[in-house]
């Protein structure tokens, strides 16, 4: 089996799993998170799209329901030894097969966690499975059990987002190289994923950003490709993704002459992003990282140009999104802790003038604080 982790990692997994269950008086969890599967088992499918649905007893009993296209896609890549097929036809109803795979490990009438936080769940799916669970057992959202256990990172998770860091790196490196006037958007897109494939790297989670103009301005990936211009602005994203764990990476990009207020606010992402890193350390609270970024790029005169997040948590992560929760948001709970990986982005957007810059890197905590893993400069790049 292609494990990219040792057993007696997925045992230390399971155990604190465990724990959590028999804390929260739980008989054991329903996941539907291709993310928390993966962390748990190794199942690594992009089948989630589709009903599918794990089964993790407060004893460690494991057992898996899908589709007869991912059978062999599980017996590859997990460690999961019960896995059962639902059929696909018309009027099919799963929820049904996942009542009857949980019946068979005597769950009637016992409380079991559920993930409601999940893409694959649907508000459709959920009503099947609402319907067909009513007088079988009691289900309770426990969407939050293992994410808070997966945003703390072993040292052989910490070593693939190193790598995945070090595959970032070398994609901006080598768009930087290709980037210049009359350049194509598309073939900075290849450049980046190119670097990153070569590399051993696998698909992201989310869709590469790089927009010139006042493209540069929407800090999401939209269709349609521009030609760099000689007096422009380039927003650069990428999340580089290693065994699915994620390092993300962000810069605006200038080519021609830089203009005093572009240095200005390159100034102040630089400040900003120097004073959270210093914030983000053991201890204090997620949501201080935040106000502290809002407080400096306040100050500078540009409260009505940043955003209301400035990066979150990142891990092994599934399409859609790399991101998951804590985010970096006011009143955020989430206490600091060290092996914890966050995304940390000071991103302004002038839409009046149409301007736009943008900084941000992935790091560790550590006992002392916050660790940036690209060894990137923060320096304006202009070509």
């Amino acid at each position: 089996m292609p494990l990219h982790f040792t057993q007696e990692e997925f045992a230390s997994r399971h155990g604190k799993v465990k724990a959590a269950l028999a804390e929260q008086g739980l008989d054991g969890l329903l996941i539907f998170k291709q993310e928390t599967m993966y962390y748990l088992t190794g199942y690594d499918t992009t089948g989630y799209s589709q009903f599918q649905g794990l089964y993790f007893g407060a004893d460690g009993a494991l057992a898996l329901l899908t589709r007869s296209a991912d059978h062999r896609q599980a017996m590859h890549t997990s460690l999961i030894k019960d896995i059962r097929i639902w059929m696909d036809r018309e009027g099919a109803s799963p929820a049904e097969d996942l009542k009857d795979m949980l019946r068979s490990y005597k769950c009637e009438g016992k409380r079991l966690g559920i993930e409601l936080d999940a893409g694959c769940l649907t508000g459709a799916r959920w009503d099947m499975v609402r319907h067909s669970f009513e007088g079988f057992c009691d289900l309770v959202d426990a969407s939050n059990l293992v994410q808070a256990i997966r945003i703390v990172k072993s040292p052989a998770e910490l070593e693939y987002v190193t790598k995945a860091a070090e595959l970032g790196d070398k994609a901006m490196e080598d768009v930087y190289a290709e980037l210049k006037p009359g350049v194509d958007e598309g073939h900075l897109f290849a450049v980046a994923h190119n670097a990153i494939y070569e590399g051993g790297g696998d698909y992201s989670a989310g869709r590469f950003i790089i927009g010139s103009g006042e493209g540069a301005l929407l800090v999401r990936n939209f269709t349609g490709r521009e030609k760099i211009g000689v007096q422009d602005q380039v927003q650069l994203e990428f999340g580089a993704s290693y065994r699915h764990y994620h390092a993300c990476i962000m810069r605006t990009a200038l080519t021609g002459q830089v203009s005093p207020e572009h240095q200005r606010m390159h100034d102040a992402c630089s400040e900003a992003l120097a004073a959270c890193q210093q914030v983000c350390k053991p201890g204090n609270l997620v949501g201080d990282v935040f106000d502290t970024h809002a407080r400096i790029l306040d100050d500078a005169g540009y409260s009505e140009h940043r955003l209301n997040a400035c990066g979150y948590s990142l891990s092994a992560n599934y399409p859609p999104t790399w991101m998951e929760q804590p985010m970096f948001c006011t009143g955020q709970s989430t206490v600091v802790q060290p092996n914890m990986v966050f995304f940390m982005h000071m991103i302004l957007a002038d839409t009046g003038r149409g301007l736009t810059m943008s900084l941000g890197e992935t790091g560790v905590v550590s006992d002392t604080g916050f660790n940036p893993l690209s060894r990137l400069t923060h320096d304006l790049h202009v070509s």
